[in-house]
Formats: structure tokens, C-alpha cells, sequence
């Protein structure tokens, strides 16, 4: 933004961009490039981006389209353009979605969307490589090798005769490049987070903010208390979930919840 002045010699801000066409065209003088905007009139709509968002998160989690599509995708569309320009109601799909926080623990496979929409939250969220710290975004994901890895694994949960169902789930499951999983491997997790910050030279307020990024809660994963991570854990993939949806998920202390996680989420 540049503060300037009118032709009649009042103060103004304006907004200047180029238009790139223009610019890559040689006909075209490069003056004629340049376009400003007064502050007043920016624009300042987000276009309906808030709200095909929601729409678009309420069917992965909602796992709506898991069946025969044309019907509700036939609704949507118009539903949502509707919802959108007139501010008439949410679409079907927004109306209808629900879901129950006992999912967290039967997502255990990339095959449903709800999987791969947790992952996604977490990336969007901002997860940082628990050696490097570098960003595990959309570009590094491919990169790096990523992949889905349990954060207590398989071999100590074996070896401590945890459920299968909670270990498996994707509660205890986060993206990692796959050279910091392989330093992982089957140790407990005080342990190899020990191995990361003396053979990798990671301080530990460092190693800390990282595990926090992908809703790992220090205090337990350090003390390798499974149950009180996985409860806290839980906690923080239901808050994405709900915020993403742009909906409160009910029943996260009913008595099913306390009976399947310990507690109440």
C-alpha cells in the first residue's frame, strides 16, 4: 500500500499490482501494466473460500461420499452455489455430517477419506520433521519420502501388550520423513527421542516444539505414558476435526467416549 495524492490534492492510500498479461505482452506500453486501487474499494470478500471449505471437510469426515455420489452430488452443487451467493442454507452435505470421536480409533488404514483428511489437518497444520524441523507441507511431502509411522511403535506396543485397536489407530499414527523414522524404529519413545537429541545434536525445547505441532503432548510421550497420550492426543485431532467442519462434535463425554478412550474428550 502507498500513501499518495489525488489529482485535487487529497491524501489517498492505494493498492498497486501489474497485470502479468500486460506485462508479458510487447504491444502493450508497461504503464498501462501497472493498476492501483484505492484502499476503500479493496476487496475484501474471501469469495465463498470459508465456506467451500467447510463443505468440503464436513464430506471427509462426514465420509458422505463413500457410496453412489450422483444424487448428493447433483445437491451440493447447486446447494452450495446457493448458500454461497443468496446466503440460503448450508447444503445437504454440510447439514447432514457427523462425526463420532470413537472413529479416531477404528481409522486404522489410508483407505477412507476421514484417514487421509486427519493427515492432511495435520500438514495444513503445520507438522515439523522431528530432527530437522523443517515443514512437512504438500511440496516436502513427496520429497522426504513421507509417510504415515506410529508415534509409540509397533514393537514396544507389542511388547507391552497394548490394545491393538488404540496403537493402530490413527491417534497414534503422524507423518514422517522416512529417514527419521528409521531412527525410530521400535524403541520406546523417551528413547528415541533421547537417540534424536544426542546423536542429532536437537536441543530439547526444540524437540518439543516439534512433537507440539503434531498435537503431541510432551509431558506424556516423555514418560511414556500410552494412556494419557492417547487421550490427550485424541483431544487435539477432535478440536481439527471440529474446526475444520465449523461445528461442534457432541458427545465427547459420553459414557461410550470414557468407556473406549479413558475419559472424557
Amino acid at each position: 500500500m502507498v500513501e499518495t495524492i489525488t489529482e485535487k490534492k487529497a491524501d489517498i492510500k492505494r493498492f498497486y499490482y501489474l497485470d502479468i498479461n500486460k506485462c508479458l505482452d510487447p504491444q502493450v506500453d508497461r504503464i498501462d501494466a501497472i493498476l492501483s486501487i484505492p484502499e476503500e474499494r479493496q476487496l475484501k470478500s474471501d469469495f465463498g473460500r470459508v465456506k467451500i471449505a467447510r463443505w468440503y471437510w464436513s464430506g471427509v469426515f462426514g465420509e458422505m461420499y463413500g457410496g453412489a455420489n450422483e444424487t448428493r452430488y447433483a445437491l451440493d452443487v447447486t446447494g452450495l452455489m446457493a448458500w454461497i451467493k443468496e446466503n440460503d442454507s448450508p447444503p445437504d452435505t454440510i447439514s447432514r455430517a457427523y462425526f463420532n470421536p470413537t472413529r479416531l480409533i477404528s481409522l486404522q488404514t489410508r483407505l477412507s477419506a476421514a484417514y487421509k483428511g486427519v493427515m492432511a489437518l495435520l500438514l495444513k497444520a503445520g507438522c515439523s520433521d522431528l530432527i530437522s524441523g523443517s515443514a512437512m507441507d504438500f511440496t516436502t511431502f513427496l520429497d522426504e519420502n513421507t509417510d504415515i509411522h506410529h508415534i509409540f511403535p509397533r514393537a514396544y506396543c507389542e511388547s507391552k501388550d497394548y490394545k491393538r485397536a488404540k496403537w493402530n489407530s490413527i491417534v497414534n499414527k503422524t507423518p514422517l520423513f522416512s529417514r527419521t523414522n528409521r531412527i525410530l524404529g521400535g524403541k520406546a519413545p523417551s528413547a528415541y527421542l533421547a537417540k534424536i537429541e544426542n546423536d542429532n545434536k536437537v536441543f530439547v525445547p526444540d524437540i518439543d516444539r516439534y512433537l507440539i505441532s503434531h498435537k503431541i503432548d510432551v509431558a506424556s510421550i516423555r514418560k511414556d505414558d500410552f494412556d494419557s497420550f492417547f487421550m490427550a492426543r485424541a483431544k487435539e485431532l477432535l478440536d481439527l476435526i471440529s474446526a475444520a467442519m465449523g461445528r461442534t462434535i457432541p458427545n465427547r463425554d459420553s459414557e461410550e467416549i470414557v468407556a473406549a478412550f479413558g475419559g472424557e474428550l
